[in-house]
């Protein structure tokens, strides 16, 4: 392969900085009266071996000048550094266990232990991925003890594909079981106590064709999988499926092919005869469901904008009683059930706090996490009655914390595994508020800014702008030592919180959805503005980034308004609107993007997919496209169609590069090395072009 790369990059008319020439093969379409040429539509066959030569093409380009940044901008020394000092989260608590993924070699993939204690330094081995598959690309990508911790069931992803296999280790004598679950896809695991596993299984033949993940299936430890009980089959009517196990009853959501109506069912578990019980027809109020206590379904309304908690008996619909009222301002983002507590965690403008109800909704107390700090839940101690809760924040690692509910005694933790270090850096000395700027149509829109206390903020200052605003995601801070290392060395940091996101309630995301969803783009372009303006930076010093929706959303922005940016870094994203259905899992979301297969849709679609709108005469920013080769989430064919438009114009004078990376999926490489390489290459990438 390597000749084969080779003899192409002599071979090609010219390696200019804008990139690998692609060749141009029109493929005229027509659609609702609008004609427009699709000329990289022969990249859409990822498999073929042409298109894997443009790719090896490409991606030798971009090492070449990495090579090159690499000898100005070396960071992976220091960020393994920060990562060394820096704390660790709690491990979670399941069942009998504490749960933990422990790194013990930077080249191959995390290991799954246990212990039974939080002090114990020298927890016990469950599952090593590496040994099971000799492969560094196998990663637990999730796992879930039985009712009585017999079993662990570890979900496993071997290439970075959401496709995955699920295993099971007999935690009696640590011995790995022979049963293998495989074409698991979008599915959590729930186990019927100590006998079996409920998950959904996938029937794609290829993997970035649309998805058909439609079947919900019942395994009995010690069968083979094609054994396994069907329970419920949407493939009929191309229904999404989901599932969940609560109060000894299995749960299922069926929800229609154009997901506006949905269907509940339950079964009791109590025996291994399952029958399904319809207790909700057609439901168009998309409530949000929370749970099941002593046949009591507690949900949120979404009349209620903010979020509140309500109840209503499994057996009688009308039996609906209010628990906890929604709070003006204060944004419902998680609902936690423990013993006889209800644990609702709240997110304000740039803030959190976590409030304690008793069962019935009375309120006991609240806990407010430090301005400017995240938090997790890790598990409830009932004994003591606490909560064991991680603090996070964008400069700061983990604190972790015992809150206890009765009295609201908050107590530093320590352990073995996370014992006490210095911080970094001192505590004041980055600076990070939450305002808000001004949107066109004159919306109050929530920006996270971070910087080193004391800046001078005269407009020159390298600045990375970050969004996604999407699906109503709620964003958060997050520790990353890649940023702080950009951070300490001047630059700027700001994370705008735009509609379509679910920051500000489920109008915020209803605004930015669907033929709506303009102003999701718009309100990232406008925090790009107010950035210049309030003398942040300059068009000269601002990137922006992004990945999957948000990797949509920055090629929105610089192919609308490319003269705001220096640096352009899309990662993982949706670039053809017009065909985004077409792949994978694009079918599921017409509600957030709108139907191509309609005129209103189609018209709305073409209008901001970014590539359709790059235009022949534009230097676009200075860009560097991040991709999976198995990424059957956001497939790689968005980046490369995107990619061979932008270089292939005589205009694009600033380089545009491409990077597709091997064995991964939509969350990139696996193993501790591959993200250290991955981070300091993007950092790297930034500090070079904005600094120069």
């Amino acid at each position: 392969m390597k000749k084969i790369v080779l003899l192409l990059l002599l071979s090609l008319p010219s390696l200019a900085q804008t990139g690998v020439a692609s060749k141009k093969i029109p493929l005229k379409v027509t659609k609702f009266g609008t004609t427009f040429y699709d000329d990289y539509a022969w990249l859409e066959n990822t498999q073929s071996p042409e298109v894997k030569d443009w790719v090896a093409a490409q991606n030798s380009l971009t090492q070449t000048q990495m090579a090159t940044i690499k000898e100005q901008y070396s960071l992976s020394g220091k960020i393994q550094e920060y990562n060394r000092l820096s704390t660790n989260g709690l491990p979670s608590k399941k069942g009998r266990y504490f749960y933990g993924l422990y790194r013990t070699d930077k080249d191959k993939p995390s290991v799954l232990k246990i212990s039974e204690d939080l002090s114990a330094s020298v927890p016990i081995e469950v599952f090593n991925p590496y040994k099971v598959y000799n492969n560094s690309n196998a990663v637990v990508a999730g796992y879930k003890p039985s009712k009585n911790s017999k079993y662990v069931a570890c979900k496993m992803s071997l290439d970075g594909s959401d496709r995955h296999e699920i295993r099971f280790v007999n935690l009696t004598d640590f011995k790995l079981a022979q049963d293998v679950l495989t074409n698991i896809k979008f599915s959590n695991m729930e186990w019927n106590g100590d006998k079996g596993l409920f998950y959904k299984k996938n029937a794609n033949h290829n993997i970035f064709a649309q998805d058909s993940t439609y079947q919900l299936y019942y395994h009995k430890i010690g069968k083979p999988q094609d054994e396994d009980e069907l329970l419920f089959d949407g493939t009929k009517n191309r229904s999404d499926v989901n599932f969940f196990v609560a109060d000894n009853k299995l749960f299922v959501i069926e929800t229609n092919a154009a997901e506006t109506l949905r269907n509940f069912y339950y079964t009791s578990i109590d025996t291994e005869t399952f029958i399904l019980n319809k207790f909700i027809s057609d439901d168009a109020s998309d409530f949000k469901l929370l749970g099941c206590r002593n046949n009591r379904i507690y949900f949120s309304n979404k009349d209620y904008d903010w979020g509140e908690v309500r109840s209503f008996d499994l057996y009688n619909r009308n039996d609906e009683k209010a628990l906890i009222p929604q709070i003006y301002n204060q944004l419902l983002v998680d609902t936690d059930f423990f013993d006889d507590y209800i644990v609702c965690s709240y997110k304000t403008l740039g803030n959190y706090n976590l409030k304690v109800y008793d069962k019935d909704g009375n309120f006991i107390r609240k806990f407010d996490a430090p301005p400017g700090m995240g938090f997790d839940i890790r598990f409830y101690d009932p004994q003591s009655k606490s909560l064991f809760v991680s603090f996070y924040s964008y400069t700061l690692s983990y604190h972790n914390f015992k809150l206890y509910l009765e009295t609201g005694e908050a107590r530093a933790y320590y352990s073995a595994y996370t014992p006490p270090k210095p911080t970094l850096f001192p505590l004041d000395y980055f600076e990070t508020k939450t305002i808000t700027y001004k949107s066109r149509d004159n919306k109050d829109i929530p920006i996270t800014i971070v910087h080193k206390k004391g800046i001078v903020l005269d407009g020159n200052n390298p600045t990375l702008l970050k969004g996604y605003g999407g699906f109503g995601v709620v964003s958060g801070p997050s520790f990353d030592t890649g940023l702080l290392y950009f951070l300490e060395k001047g630059g700027v940091f700001a994370y705008a919180e735009i509609r379509g996101g679910g920051e500000k309630g489920l109008k915020w995301h209803s605004e930015g959805k669907g033929l709506k969803k303009i102003n999701t783009f718009n309100d990232f372009i406008d925090a790009a503005e107010f950035l210049i303006a309030q003398q942040y930076t300059s068009p000269q010093k601002l990137a922006i980034t992004g990945g999957s929706q948000g990797g949509l959303l920055v090629g929105v922005a610089m192919t609308q308004r490319p003269e705001l940016f220096k640096v352009v870094i899309p990662q993982v994203g949706a670039f053809d609107m017009v065909k985004f259905q077409d792949f994978t899992i694009g079918k599921y979301h017409l509600d957030e993007y709108a139907d191509a297969n309609t005129r209103e849709g189609f018209n709305a679609l073409l209008a901001y997919s970014p590539y359709h709108n790059i235009k022949e005469n534009v230097n676009y920013p200075t860009t560097l496209i991040i991709t999976s080769e198995n990424d059957d989430r956001v497939p790689p064919l968005h980046s490369f169609k995107f990619a061979a438009r932008l270089q292939g114009r005589e205009a694009q004078k600033n380089p545009v590069f491409l990077k597709t990376l091997s064995n991964a999926g939509h969350y990139g490489k696996s193993t501790y090395k591959n993200r250290i390489d991955e981070k300091a290459e993007f950092f790297s990438f930034l500090l070079y072009y904005l600094n120069n």
